[in-house]
């Protein structure tokens, strides 16, 4: 039985998730560095194929370094105060025996963004995911290692007004849309599941 306490930390968890939103306008004001640092510490508890740890956290707040970043990465359309690149050090990754396209490689980058943004969400602060940009580019700005290939980069800064308009979802979605429960072989006396199509 979950008592009283964990009721309510459940609660704050899963209200955090239904309410975080991707930020895509963002003020001039910076993030301070404490709450920076308490986010890549969120980010280090994701979720890692076998534990390996095989992402690497490279982190900017310099104006001028964004400005490069921003201009190499198409799909920055917010103005961010700091950003943190999600790399994969492939050299190690190929140490434990994982080949360059291996799915849980991507899943591990995955995992510690959806916590990132969850993250900075809890801490009031503003965040969202680039996928388009120049790697080549952004390891030069960034002076990566050889063996880190960036493969994503979060967006941070305090929520502004305007910006563009989020992509129309589709009205009235709901878990039961998108689920399929496997049938079970037991008989059971509560009759039929409804259908996951049901509305």
């Amino acid at each position: 039985m979950i008592d009283e306490d964990g009721r309510e930390r459940g609660a704050a968890v899963l209200e955090a998730i239904r309410s975080r939103r991707v930020v895509r306008a963002m003020t001039a004001e910076p993030v301070d560095r404490e709450t920076l640092e308490t986010v890549l510490d969120a980010a280090r508890w994701a979720p890692t194929a076998g534990n390996r740890h095989l992402q690497r956290f490279v982190v900017t707040d310099d104006a001028g370094v964004l400005r490069v970043l921003r201009a190499v990465s198409p799909g920055m359309l917010q103005r961010p105060t700091a950003a943190i690149t999600i790399c994969t050090d492939r050299g190690l990754a190929a140490a434990y025996g994982f080949p360059p396209d291996a799915p849980g490689l991507f899943v591990d980058v995955g995992t510690a963004m959806a916590t990132i943004l969850l993250a900075a969400h809890a801490l009031g602060v503003g965040a969202g995911p680039v996928t388009s940009f120049s790697r080549a580019a952004v390891a030069e700005v960034l002076r990566l290692p050889d063996s880190w290939r960036p493969e994503l980069i979060v967006c941070l800064g305090h929520p502004g007004p305007g910006g563009p308009s989020p992509m129309r979802g589709r009205p009235g979605l709901t878990s039961r849309d998108l689920t399929s429960w496997v049938p079970s072989d037991r008989p059971s006396s509560a009759g039929p599941a409804p259908s996951s199509q049901a509305r």
